[in-house]
């Protein structure tokens, strides 16, 4: 609201008026129905081109291993992350189609196998597509069981022992947060994947 004023003059005295006028209302802007949808978009961009984007991450590769009552199990993974320091819990994503993701989920326990860069072979054995021998076969490297009874890969760059905390579901994946109970580290370089290639660290 803005005012006007006005005098008033009666006899001797003067008087002084303010009246309140209502401001103008600007035009409510109208928005294309073009612009409507890149700002509210109601479709998922593709697979393939999601696919083809997330490709340029860099990453760190990692095998999740669990054991226990549904038996021993290993995956290899790129989605892993640290979620807290206190407590400390990290989180590991695994596809639902692997047998892994259902053992995680009943044995209530997973460790977290940071690779080196010398093992990219074990990499392509427990994402199933070995170089030599069979998939998934924990018998050629040196396993020994952690705090959790989980498989330790012994020449890992870390390891993160953990104890279920939390199961979500997220598409096609699951995720798994565990509070860490079990952390060992080495100076070995740690395993990187990117644009669908292994690689390394420059120093």
């Amino acid at each position: 609201m803005s005012g006007a004023a006005t005098l008033r003059s009666r006899g001797n005295q003067v008087t002084f008026e303010r009246r309140r006028t209502a401001r103008p209302v600007p035009p409510r802007l109208q928005l294309s129905p073009r612009a409507v949808r890149r700002a509210h978009p109601r479709e998922s961009v593709d697979s393939s081109t999601f696919l083809d984007a997330m490709s340029l991450a860099v990453t760190g590769v990692s095998i999740v291993t669990t054991d226990g009552v549904a038996g021993r199990f290993g995956i290899t993974v790129s989605a892993v992350a640290s979620l807290s320091a206190d407590p400390p819990l990290v989180l590991a994503s695994i596809n639902q189609r692997s047998p892994a993701c259902a053992a995680v989920r009943e044995n209530g326990v997973f460790c977290i196998n940071l690779l080196s860069t010398q093992q990219q072979e074990l990499a392509d054995t427990f994402a199933g597509r070995p170089t030599h021998g069979e998939p998934f076969d924990f018998r050629r490297p040196a396993w020994s069981p952690g705090t959790s009874g989980s498989p330790h890969f012994d020449d890992a760059v870390a390891t993160f022992d953990c104890v279920l905390e939390q199961t979500h579901e997220a598409g096609s994946h699951t995720l798994f947060i565990g509070r860490v109970v079990e952390a060992i580290g080495s100076t070995a370089d740690p395993l990187l994947y990117t644009r669908r290639a292994y690689g390394r660290p420059c120093r």
